[in-house]
């Protein structure tokens, strides 16, 4: 079967893009497509693959399948770079438009040329934070911030809140010394988040500027997750560290991201988002 592709990054975190709007697709190869093209081995190699298709409530829809094939509900970065796709393809005629999600629907903004977009501004919309939203197992449905986690025979404090996908959000002095493989990979699979979760470590630098890494849920390490450095910057302000309403730098391992917790209790990311290859995928699917 011959998969008509395109691979897009966000600061480095990186999907094969479908368009489903031209072409036709089975929805049930997605998930084992996702893991076949996302093998750096013997498919592409990516975080991920992400299906542009119709929308009957949005201008255009998103699915996105995490590299071990499992569904997710959001993607900050994947967001940016549909936005980029949407608009240069002239899938949309607006730069500002909506995107259906499984978390909802969201607005964009696209910057630049209609051949060319630079930059993109994502609505997240706002952040869910009590308990039962996230969600996170516990006594009661309060805010979780700054609340004792007992996990690998360490106690960290965490905040936990729902943006787009559930984020376990770890605050650390010194961001090379967060133990991002060690816990990553564990927290993410804590019983206490019964739908998992993505798993980050900030380091404040100050008001306006922070170190973020993130272990995704499904996909491990990444060198960005937009809707994990937006929630960063929300636990950052839910623990003191800076206002709401700031302009937050937010420094990832593949680039960084601008982020605001607004006044009206949206949340705004800007940032870039390139094209890298168009090409076609030879899937063997019986060898799958």
């Amino acid at each position: 079967m011959k998969i008509p592709f395109t691979k897009m990054h966000g600061i480095g975190n990186n999907y094969i893009y479908l368009d489903a709007i031209v072409h036709e697709f089975d929805d049930a190869i997605f998930s084992q497509l996702a893991k076949d093209i996302s093998n750096v081995n013997t498919g592409v190699g990516s975080d991920g693959l992400i299906v542009i298709h119709p929308s009957d409530v949005a201008d255009v829809g998103m699915r996105i399948f995490n590299k071990d094939g499992s569904e997710g509900q959001s993607c900050g970065n994947g967001l940016r770079c549909t936005a980029k796709y949407a608009y240069e393809n002239h899938l949309v005629s607006s730069n500002i438009f909506r995107i259906e999600t499984k978390a909802g629907i969201v607005t964009v903004e696209v910057y630049g040329e209609r051949e060319r977009v630079e930059q993109v501004t994502v609505d997240l919309g706002s952040p869910l934070l009590n308990r039962s939203q996230i969600p996170m197992h516990g006594p009661d449905d309060n805010r979780v911030i700054a609340e004792t986690f007992q996990v690998a025979s360490q106690t960290w404090q965490v905040t936990a809140l729902f943006l787009g996908n559930p984020n376990a959000v770890f605050f650390v002095d010194a961001i090379e010394e967060a133990p991002l493989h060690e816990l990553g990979a564990i927290v993410t699979e804590d019983p206490r988040f019964p739908d998992r979760v993505n798993v980050g470590f900030v380091e404040v630098l100050s008001r306006h500027e922070m170190n973020y890494r993130v272990w995704e849920r499904g996909s491990g390490v990444t060198e960005a997750c937009g809707t994990g450095a937006s929630a960063a910057v929300v636990a950052a302000v839910l623990n003191g560290f800076i206002e709401k309403g700031t302009d937050v730098t937010v420094h990832l391992s593949g680039g960084d991201l601008c982020i605001t917790w607004d006044d009206d209790d949206h949340v705004w990311m800007t940032g870039p988002a390139e094209t890298t290859i168009q090409g076609v995928f030879h899937w063997n699917r019986q060898a799958s």
